[in-house]
């Protein structure tokens, strides 16, 4: 295999420190593989690499690829020693091709390269720091607590605590990210500012999490890394035997490093610090979970002596797409500089549009995507970008229209499964005559009306009996009354303007800005679903119309997700940003490149844009052959501007 000369720089690197930057499609993978085959053939003991990466599909395929190419090697030797004249047998072999290292190493590598490959150590930062405890402390098998666990205890948390909370399953999320967070970072909560409720309910949420795991014996990854910093600080005698074990460690997407993540691998290098780590501080995207790139800036501080090359080759881009990403992202104030040279030539120019719309933009996207096929790409090597998921129903709902397959990298958010949607919904149906009290639960204080669950003592609501229980009280009768005329005035009208008389007239909105306020959430968040619902509404004449859509789509989707084990199928990929990092397509749509959603409405700070910034040069930097890059002029019936990453981009 031929490699250029910043590829063999780092391939061929033995002792000490050493930084790879790789840019996008600049062969990273392949260099850590060769460079591990080179420490094997030169003597190293297998069972002393480590190769940590992210995830555990990460490791797996690294894994793959690495033994691959081992037993490509043995194969080729084969047959070299076939042509030199018959094949010599056990330790007559040569070592990997170099001298005899000895009765010793060859008896711990054994005499292929995929054998001593198979004992080389792949794995995540969670499951080497799990393997160091459970040597150390004999932790019983099954005492990680799971992900499934951890969403139940908080539920059950909610079910018996006074926190009323709407949207349960994402902020059961957020909460778990915010928690992983503080412990990653190792903050103090008093002086700890939540992301996503008050500070008195996430010290209980975060404490009643703690005692849980006391109680039941159990850890979670990010208790691995506290316990695996404190372990090596208190013992050094254990920290010694694994600094012993592990002489060579490499370090995949280093960039995503954590502060206490970063603290251990620099520990365990010690002493000979033979530390490689491979990365690019402009791809990293992931400062909610405590990476920075200041991290891997500050490596060569750490690690005086630090051997630095740039695998500056882009191996996957044409030329336009490569000099429009590094427009974007010179921008950027902290980073490494960096000079990119496309290996491919001119392929034809990106492509940027406004539309007038949401509409007319996945409209255009959906016809697009199509021609394409028609042209002959496969469905599988198109794929549309977003922001964030909750973006990516609308052009779900296209593809449906147009008979498109596709397949979601993330879980697209069931706009008419919101609890927003439900409320509006439960108000039609009450509207067109429905006394379920399911319903009326629903809406009975949003907004409040000081209705206690306990006046719908029955499973049909009567408005009279309602009357009844409040009687003594004029000001809800007057409630009862009012809620009464509003339903009758919402009764006649088209969905659209159903949705809008209780957001505006019957002061939902005002609900909306209340329950905002206490998830630590702009309003505009909840606006922006409503304002969906509200497009989306537009297109139909009757309530039941509308529903029955909705019910259509939510057995597609359903469909979508089943059909989605079914992994050789030709289908368009969804995506959003992030889970489109380390992937390539030919064919690559980025959309809705608006001020708001990219970058963010929530990013405020400078390092916040800068992530933004990085965020949407990893989406530019997915595309292969063609590159395009969509906007919309105006949202919701409000004007909106087109990104300023797409004048920084020079589009």
């Amino acid at each position: 295999m031929d490699f250029n000369q910043a590829q063999m720089t780092a391939l061929e690197h033995r002792d000490g420190p050493m930084m790879v930057l790789a840019g996008p499609g600049s062969g990273k993978t392949t260099v850590i593989t060769h460079r591990i085959k080179r420490l094997l053939e030169a003597g190293v003991d297998p069972s002393g690499i480590l190769v940590i990466t992210f995830t555990k599909a990460a490791a797996t395929e690294m894994k793959e690829r690495f033994l691959r190419l081992a037993r490509e090697e043995d194969e080729k030797r084969k047959q070299a020693e076939q042509r030199a004249g018959g094949s010599r047998t056990g330790a007559e072999k040569p070592f990997f091709g170099t001298a005899d290292p000895g009765p010793r190493r060859r008896e711990a590598c054994g005499t292929s390269l995929e054998a001593a490959g198979s004992r080389v150590s792949f794995g995540t930062f969670h499951s080497v720091f799990y393997h160091i405890l459970k040597w150390a402390y004999r932790f019983p098998a099954g005492n990680v607590i799971s992900g499934e666990e951890k969403r139940q205890y908080f539920k059950k948390f909610l079910d018996e605590s006074e926190m009323e909370v709407e949207d349960e399953a994402e902020f059961i999320s957020s909460i778990i990210n915010e928690i992983s967070y503080v412990k990653g970072e190792r903050l103090d909560l008093k002086y700890y500012y939540s992301q996503n409720c008050p500070e008195e309910w996430f010290k209980k949420l975060y404490d009643g999490y703690d005692e849980m795991l006391k109680t039941t014996g159990k850890i979670d990854f990010d208790d691995m890394l506290v316990m695996c910093h404190e372990l090596f600080t208190e013992r050094k005698d254990i920290l010694a035997a694994w600094q012993k074990k592990f002489k060579y460690i490499l370090v995949d997407e280093f960039q995503d490093i954590n502060l206490l993540q970063y603290q251990v691998v620099r520990m365990l290098a010690l002493p000979e610090n033979n530390l490689f780590i491979v990365g690019d501080d402009d791809q990293s995207i992931y400062r909610f979970r405590g990476a920075k790139p200041e991290i891997m800036l500050g490596f060569e501080k750490d690690f005086p002596g630090t051997k630095r090359v740039l695998l500056g080759t882009n191996y996957r881009s044409t030329k336009e797409i490569v000099e429009t990403s590094l427009r974007l992202i010179e921008h950027n104030k902290v980073r490494f500089e960096k000079k990119l040279e496309p290996f491919r030539g001119s392929g034809r120019p990106v492509d940027f549009r406004v539309f007038d719309n949401p509409g007319h933009e996945m409209d255009t996207v959906a016809q697009s995507i199509r021609a394409y096929h028609d042209a002959g790409y496969q469905w599988s090597e198109i794929a549309v970008l977003f922001r964030t998921g909750a973006n990516s129903g609308l052009m779900a709902e296209r593809l449906m229209g147009y008979n498109i397959p596709f397949k979601l990298r993330d879980v697209i958010p069931n706009l008419y499964s919101h609890w927003i949607a439900k409320d509006l919904f439960a108000y039609m149906e009450i509207a067109a005559g429905s006394r379920k009290r399911s319903d009326f639960y629903r809406i009975m204080n949003r907004p409040n009306r000081y209705f206690s669950r306990d006046a719908f003592d029955t499973p049909i609501v009567s408005f009279d009996r309602l009357k009844s229980f409040y009687q003594d009280r004029d000001w809800m009768e007057e409630r009862i009354c009012d809620l009464e005329a509003d339903l009758r005035a919402m009764a006649p009208l088209k969905p659209v303007a159903a949705v809008n008389y209780i957001r505006k007239a019957i002061g939902y909105d005002d609900y909306l800005r209340s329950y905002a306020e206490f998830r630590r959430m702009k309003p505009e968040e909840l606006f922006e679903t409503a304002d969906k619902l509200a497009e989306s509404a537009a297109e139909f004449a009757t309530f039941v119309e509308w529903k029955e859509h909705a019910a259509r789509y939510e057995e597609e989707l359903k469909k979508q997700n089943q059909e989605e084990r079914e992994e050789t199928k030709d289908r368009v990929t969804l995506s959003t940003m992030h889970s489109a990092k380390g992937l390539e397509y030919p064919v690559v749509f980025v959309v809705d490149a608006n001020e708001g959603i990219v970058p963010h409405h929530k990013a405020g700070l400078p390092a916040d844009i800068e992530e933004e910034r990085r965020l949407f040069y990893v989406a530019l930097t997915r595309a292969k052959d063609r590159l395009h890059v969509a906007a919309v002029k105006e949202r919701y019936h409000r004007k909106t501007d087109v990104s300023r990453f797409v004048e920084e981009a020079g589009l």
